[in-house]
């Protein structure tokens, strides 16, 4: 089997594997990240600036965590990729139907049609920097999340919830924090205006927030990596990886 065959056979096994509810939810939640990221918080101090997009970025990490517990850094990293490839597949959708002729819902306001109804154009058609900096942003920080929390994992002694948290907690928090600046350094700074300070505190900020979300739900993560443990979940993918390191190995 050649290297190509095998990496797509291995590809198809994960994606086969992995559950479609914890897919779908990651997929989704990378989309509406992106989206949301167009819109900036109103807040009183001058030094602190966030998005939107931390509404839902920490939906997207304890998926990448629990998926990274049960089947590896490298299985996460890929599922990130694809749900990056939707992410942009959707933006394109996006831009299409935003080109399309047409009058939004929501713009119909005496006297300011044609600005609103350009303004909600403008905001699901995207901006390609925004694109830009948010897929490579994310990218960034799934790598980082995804093996940070895998090495953690592998200087636990245990297997047990405190040892889940502790993985999660700190890959949340790198990954967070590297998400949050890289996005902010990318576009933020350079095409919204914000000085050095506001993307640095956005990303601490955003980090504790985000971390704080993944400290509530983390014993939801644990509980569905136990249940997959149990149930076998990716069996034939955990016997295909087996099989090939058997086979490289001779």
């Amino acid at each position: 089997m050649s290297i190509n065959k095998s990496t797509v056979r291995e590809l198809t096994l994960l994606f086969r594997s992995i559950p479609s509810p914890i897919m779908s939810v990651f997929v989704v939640s990378v989309v509406v990240m992106n989206l949301l990221a167009n819109k900036s918080v109103s807040l009183p101090f001058d030094w602190l600036a966030l998005d939107c997009g931390i509404v839902v970025s920490w939906i997207a990490f304890l998926s990448m965590d629990i998926i990274t517990k049960h089947f590896g850094p490298k299985a996460a990293t890929e599922a990130s990729l694809f749900a990056s490839a939707v992410n942009l597949l959707i933006c394109a959708i996006f831009f299409i139907s935003s080109k399309v002729p047409g009058v939004w819902g929501e713009s119909f306001v005496d006297g300011s049609e044609d600005v609103i109804n350009h303004a909600l154009d403008a905001t699901v058609g995207g901006t390609w920097y925004v694109l830009l900096g948010s897929t490579i942003a994310f990218i960034v920080s799934a790598f980082v999340n995804n093996f940070v929390n895998f090495a953690v994992g592998k200087m636990m002694k245990t297997d047990g919830f405190a040892a889940y948290a502790c993985r999660t907690y700190i890959s949340t928090a790198v990954g967070q924090f590297t998400d949050n600046i890289t996005f902010a350094l990318i576009v933020s700074h350079f095409f919204f205006g914000w000085s050095l300070l506001q993307c640095v505190t956005c990303a601490a900020t955003g980090m504790v927030v985000e971390l704080l979300c993944e400290v509530i739900f983390s014993h939801l993560g644990y509980t569905i990596c136990k249940k997959w443990k149990n149930a076998g979940v990716g069996k034939e993918y955990f016997d295909y990886i087996t099989e090939k390191k058997q086979c490289s190995r001779s």
